[in-house]
């Protein structure tokens, strides 16, 4: 009898062990699009508003300067706070896009708390421009399933990227050309991210603009390049159609 309690608690072990193991496992990590496999030589130019807006009209003219029509993902407080400036990258025909509404950290927020964020930035954005945006980047680029989950909930595709200017750095001008136009992701299909009120990113921007037109990129923005169905991801977030 004590053998067979014994071999009974040694069975509960080893599956209170293994069990949780085996169930995690086989919850699959989901990912967002960090770029789009295409045989265009074009990239995606993406901006992330949260803070300011100052820059507006530069961005607006260096991106038409050079035939770039990008996309801006916006939080809900800036776009209610500075409503005018975004109505000009609308009318400028600029992507605009979701970026959550209060620039949550929402990796630590739960399914209803994202669904919230997405929803309510959509609403204060749609009630100026009168559109219905599909777009979302997570604020600081955080997300997990929950995340990923809860913008597929509301129709939304999430975007990253896999060419970071880390303007956001502001080691000046040198540093954000150089980090773009040397990245080792830079290929048809990537996204570019910048942030549209940082002091360089206006001047590099035009800079890098004028050397990818150089080397035969043209600019589309992200409505344009992604695949909206019979797509896969592989494991770096590239999208592909499906075979």
């Amino acid at each position: 009898m004590k053998n067979i309690l014994r071999k009974t608690a040694a069975i509960a072990l080893i599956c209170a062990i293994i069990l949780p193991t085996a169930i995690h496992a086989k919850e699959e990590k989901k990912l967002p699009i960090y770029s789009v496999e295409t045989d265009q030589k074009t990239v995606s130019v993406t901006f992330d508003a949260a803070w300011g807006a100052d820059d507006t009209d530069i961005l607006i003219e260096i991106l038409a300067e050079h035939n770039c029509i990008a996309t801006f993902f916006v939080c809900g407080y800036w776009a209610e706070k500075y409503a005018e400036q975004l109505q000009k990258l609308h009318n400028a025909g600029h992507d605009i896009a979701n970026h959550g509404d209060t620039h949550a950290h929402v990796a630590s927020l739960n399914f209803d708390q994202n669904v919230k964020e997405i929803a309510d930035a959509h609403e204060r954005v749609s009630k100026i421009l009168g559109i219905e945006m599909d777009l979302y980047r997570p604020p600081y680029g955080e997300y997990n399933n929950v995340v990923l989950d809860a913008a597929e909930h509301l129709n939304y595709y999430t975007i990253q990227w896999d060419v970071d200017s880390l303007d956001w750095k502001r080691q000046g001008v040198d540093a954000i050309v150089k980090k773009v136009l040397e990245h080792k992701n830079l290929q048809n299909g990537s996204i570019l991210l910048f942030h549209n009120d940082l002091p360089d990113t206006p001047e590099a921007l035009g800079i890098i603009l004028k050397n990818l037109t150089e080397q035969g990129y043209s600019f589309t923005p992200i409505s344009q390049l992604i695949l909206r169905e019979d797509f896969t991801l592989d494991h770096t977030g590239r999208q592909k159609p499906k075979q």
